[in-house]
């Protein structure tokens, strides 16, 4: 059975009839060509998938397509904020084999929107959902704790002070 979508995806609006069994994660790669989301595990296990709907970070293996209706749903891609996420993981090796790094990186932007400064406790529980499957995640805590640090050191330059703790 098909049904038609309507949503906004990385900025644009999105009009596509598709099949009411499709998964968001398949219609991003299958049908609208954005390969950046992964595909894993199809289970929510691995974090490779993730993508952000309406400003949440969301496995999109776990959700159909049309749930996406009248939102707004942005991929890797489509995310214009994040460089310096990025470079931290390139410099740090957080980047590794890759194949993690979407949903560690657009994990770690919404982290650091909610959390500009956090432990690496927080930081450990918030990428918990996303599994790497190389080294480990030592350098990747590494990277996104680099990004908060870069982050602090610009409001200390900006400001003049640290804020109270």
């Amino acid at each position: 059975m098909e049904a038609e979508i309507n949503c906004r995806l990385n900025g644009r609006a999105v009009r596509q009839a598709i099949d009411t069994r499709l998964l968001l994660v398949e219609f991003i790669r299958d049908v609208l060509s954005l390969k950046g989301t992964r595909v894993g595990c199809l289970t929510g296990d691995c974090g490779a998938c993730t993508v952000d709907i309406d400003g949440s970070v969301t496995k999109s293996c776990m959700v159909l397509a049309l749930s996406a209706e009248d939102r707004e749903v942005t991929t890797i891609e489509g995310r214009t904020d994040i460089a310096h996420i990025q470079e931290a993981f390139v410099e740090l090796n957080g980047f590794q084999c890759g194949f993690c790094t979407t949903g560690m990186v657009l994990t770690a932007a919404e982290l650091l929107r909610d959390n500009p400064n956090p432990t690496e406790a927080e930081i450990r529980k918030a990428i918990s959902g996303n599994l790497c499957r190389c080294t480990g995640y030592d350098a990747i805590v590494r990277s996104i704790s680099s990004v908060a640090r870069r982050v602090e050191d610009v409001r200390v330059l900006e400001t003049g002070s640290k804020p109270m703790s």
